[in-house]
């Protein structure tokens, strides 16, 4: 049986010896064509101000043009399953959110990738606590204020950046844990919510910090929390939820960078390294972490067992919620 195996082991032996040159040469030629990085939400929000900011810095770095492309809808799965689909040679690569690379799998019955099986991981950008706001208009001051006139007058409504965000499941586990009778209300992102909160159409928002701190130090929405386990270095005085009336509440947003299945790890290797030492550059830091981001810069085998966690995570959060999208 061996030596009816050994021409066909030497073989694959030699394909295997021989794809090794053609790995590393394509590492070293990369990139030599523009590189297109996908965010799957509207302009304005975390995950887009981390594709800019990096776009900007690898381009300075590598003499090559970057081009930054938001393509939103259905919760971020447009804009992730474009590159799913993209050739797998490091040209297309996605900012993907816990949404989109670990929530949506439980929550939308018809997921047009496999969040595991379709993606290389790259490296784990950064992440935040979303912060509860409310309209200034609402007649609460605190958490438990709100959990009260919550209970007392029912129906609330809430408001996310589209369904299986973390936004939105922050949500859905703000109601499960607290038994109030909340409407969720999805939007196509972000800066299409905040106005119709601003306005007091929609009572709350679990938004990433980000996007509602300047507009909470600017004293247009009022914090009541965040999600974190603990307080938000960026906001130290604002409590968090688990610590203002409901132990155990956490959800953390986070943002990284995947490429298709199947891309060579060297090139993979070569863009993880790269992204990893802009995260550390001090100017870049400063800004992430005045905006409540927290930089990473995480190996690709580490971010891929991040997000097993997760998914395991957020898909017992879906199921315990009831939260269906079609």
């Amino acid at each position: 049986m061996l030596k009816k195996l050994m021409p066909a082991l030497a073989i694959a032996t030699a394909a295997l010896c021989a794809a090794q040159p053609a790995l590393a040469q394509s590492a070293s030629n990369y990139p030599s064509k523009p590189i297109h990085i996908i965010v799957t939400f509207t302009s304005g929000g975390a995950p887009d101000i981390l594709g800019r900011l990096i776009g900007d810095k690898l381009s300075a770095a590598w003499g090559q043009t970057v081009i930054v492309e938001n393509k939103p809808g259905a919760g971020g799965n447009i804009g992730a399953d474009y590159v799913a689909k993209a050739a797998p040679d490091g040209y297309n690569v996605v900012v993907g959110t816990v949404g989109t690379h670990a929530i949506n799998g439980a929550l939308y019955q018809n997921m047009p990738y496999d969040m595991t099986r379709d993606f290389t991981p790259v490296t784990l950008l950064a992440s935040t606590p979303n912060m509860l706001v409310v309209n200034n208009n609402v007649p609460a001051k605190n958490l438990k204020e709100f959990i009260d006139l919550g209970k007392k007058e029912g129906k609330m409504t809430f408001a996310s950046s589209g369904s299986g965000t973390s936004i939105h499941v922050s949500g859905e586990l703000f109601k499960t844990m607290t038994g109030i009778d909340m409407q969720h209300i999805p939007y196509k992102g972000r800066a299409s919510a905040i106005p119709d909160l601003l306005g007091g159409r929609v009572t709350m928002m679990f938004d990433n910090m980000p996007s509602s701190l300047p507009l909470v130090r600017e004293g247009k929405l009022r914090a009541l929390g965040v999600t974190s386990a603990k307080r938000s270095p960026a906001a130290p005085d604002i409590p968090t939820i688990a610590e203002s009336g409901l132990p155990g509440f956490e959800a953390v947003s986070w943002f990284a960078l995947f490429a298709p299945a199947s891309t060579p790890r060297p090139v993979v290797d070569k863009l993880q390294a790269e992204v990893s030492k802009i995260l550390k550059m001090p100017d870049v830091s400063k800004k992430l972490l005045d905006l409540g981001l927290e930089p990473s810069g995480s190996t690709p085998d580490e971010l891929a067992a991040y997000q097993k966690t997760e998914i395991a995570k957020w898909s017992k959060v879906v199921k315990d919620s009831g939260a269906k999208v079609e």
